[in-house]
């Protein structure tokens, strides 16, 4: 791990919270992309008081990368408990880097029907996009070096925290 200093994940979603707050509709839905976006998804769910039940993504098989990095081994059933044409969809991740997993995300989603809007919220944008993705709510942009990876971490007392660590190192 890396000593640099990391802002406060509860503090982060409590800001991106009120961000979106202002734009919630009976018409919202959230769908949070797997694992770290649907721990924000949850929260967020939770404290903005949505009435369409929270949508799930699990988009390891929309990758354009699936052929390098292979399965990975914890894939999750998506789960969209909403009718996905016609709605207002806010799309959730933990660190926006190059957009294709929001890429891969929008993909998924199109399979389940064409919504009116989707807007996408990150805790944190890292910048070194890839492709031309943007976050609508981002909690805080943090400039990274492109050998660090950082990770969205759930605590047991399920406190978020982040984490910094060196590409492929153990532990991801």
């Amino acid at each position: 791990m890396d000593k640099m200093q990391l802002p406060d994940a509860e503090q982060l979603l409590a800001s991106l919270a009120s961000k979106i707050k202002p734009d919630v509709t009976a018409s919202t839905a959230l769908v949070g992309i797997y694992t770290g976006g649907v721990w924000l998804a949850e929260r967020l769910h939770q404290d903005l008081k949505l009435l369409l039940p929270l949508g799930t993504l699990d988009v390891s098989f929309y990758r354009d990368d699936f052929g390098q990095i292979g399965l990975h081994p914890q894939v999750k059933p998506s789960d969209i408990p909403f009718k996905v044409e016609g709605s207002h969809i806010i799309l959730v991740d933990d660190v926006l880097y190059t957009g294709r997993t929001i890429r891969a995300a929008i993909n998924e989603l199109f399979d389940y029907g064409r919504p009116a809007s989707i807007r996408l919220a990150a805790l944190i944008d890292r910048g070194g996009r890839e492709l031309p993705i943007a976050a609508e709510y981002v909690g805080t942009t943090l400039a990274l070096p492109p050998d660090r990876m950082l990770a969205l971490e759930k605590g047991i007392d399920g406190k978020l925290g982040l984490s910094l660590y060196e590409k492929n190192s153990p532990g991801q």
